[in-house]
């Protein structure tokens, strides 16, 4: 059998393993981060239309530069963040990941380097390595938050051509306040890039980085899809920037990258925005019930503006998981000693998950 090994790889991709969150089976699957309450029935109804509709042109390419879906996008940001942002500052392309990679090919590339603050989304360094970025890990505090003065040092020091800041954060939950982004974006000649993933989920109060774009040309906010829209298998994610930045990244991207199907659905999805983010007050209640579950069990938790809630501490974190899974459910293990991450469910899969835990606390007398 021919092996990894066996292949001409490029040198930094050796010893290397795929990203992935094991999908073993469990009962109540709350590990990957996704919104867990179906799609409205009038969406369905709508998207099988839409879909009907763009399959009678199948035999056409799609709109490679997904014009109406940027407007709606556009629209879209324009209505929730009460910031002023144009279809020409917006982009598309299959899930975050592919407008991450765009970016990095645009602006990383063969001896230039990109720096996140570790521990944070794991893709990041992944594509980075994808696209022949070096890659350098950026420092966090022991609470998981940035510390702006360590941080704008770190970054004179290294200089990076891209910079991540993720808020907020996975897996940690913690958001980014605008003045460490302002301090951040200053500080380097780069472009940084705000990946807001989960920014619908985020506490009251917590602004997003859209408002920081006008005057600053470097300045990239990422968003998706899969999480509070609840389209995870749709696949699609997309950037807020100036336009010129837009400009820059069609430099690099596939000739009809997105397909008529995948338009179509986001824009049907988009045309019952109210329906689909009425879930995330939903989502927002399991999440702040498994926190202030967690002390009344001798345990404690990261302060999270995102749909998941890293908790602990524990002196055997795999063995809590393998304990969890045991009973039914599955959370992530992401490797931070003491850890674990469980997404916020259902009620019923948030009732399992903490009844389970407290059936492993119990049974260890206390001792995690």
């Amino acid at each position: 059998m021919t092996s990894l090994e066996d292949l001409p790889l490029r040198p930094e991709l050796r010893g290397r393993t795929p990203y992935g969150a094991p999908q073993v089976p469990a009962t109540h699957r709350l590990n990957t981060n996704e919104n867990p309450h179906p799609l409205p029935a009038e969406l369905l109804a709508d998207l099988g239309a839409a879909l009907g509709s763009a399959a009678l042109e199948l035999n056409r390419y799609p709109d490679r530069d997904a014009v109406a879906l940027r407007a709606d996008l556009a629209g879209y940001l324009s209505r929730t963040s009460g910031e002023r942002v144009g279809p020409e500052q917006v982009w598309a392309a299959n899930g975050s990941n592919e407008v991450l990679q765009q970016v990095l090919q645009v602006f990383g590339g063969a001896g230039r380097t990109a720096l996140g603050f570790t521990p944070s989304y794991s893709m990041h360094p992944i594509i980075s390595a994808g696209t022949g970025t070096t890659w350098v890990d950026g420092h966090r505090s022991a609470d998981f938050t940035i510390d702006p003065a360590a941080a704008v040092a770190q970054l004179r020091e290294v200089a990076p051509d891209v910079v991540f800041v993720t808020s907020p954060n996975n897996p940690t939950g913690t958001a980014v306040d605008l003045e460490t982004i302002v301090e951040l974006y200053d500080v380097t000649d780069g472009v940084l890039v705000v990946d807001e993933a989960y920014t619908e989920f985020a506490r009251s109060g917590t602004p997003s980085a859209l408002g920081l774009l006008p005057g600053r040309p470097r300045l990239i906010v990422s968003r998706t899809m899969s999480k509070a829209f609840g389209m995870a298998g749709l696949r699609l994610g997309y950037l807020a920037a100036d336009p010129a930045v837009v400009d820059a990244i069609q430099l690099v991207r596939l000739p009809y990258h997105l397909s008529s199907l995948t338009q179509a659905a986001a824009r049907a999805a988009l045309a019952h925005t109210d329906a689909l983010l009425a879930t995330v007050d939903a989502v927002k209640a399991q999440r702040d019930r498994i926190v202030d579950a967690l002390p009344a069990m001798g345990l404690t938790s990261v302060p999270s503006d995102a749909n998941f809630v890293l908790f602990g501490h524990f002196a055997d974190a795999p063995a809590v998981w393998q304990a969890l899974l045991d009973r039914g459910v599955l959370v992530r293990d992401v490797g931070l000693p003491g850890w674990l991450r469980v997404t916020a469910g259902t009620p019923a899969e948030t009732s399992a998950f903490l009844t389970a835990l407290e059936a492993v606390v119990a049974e260890s007398g206390g001792r995690l």
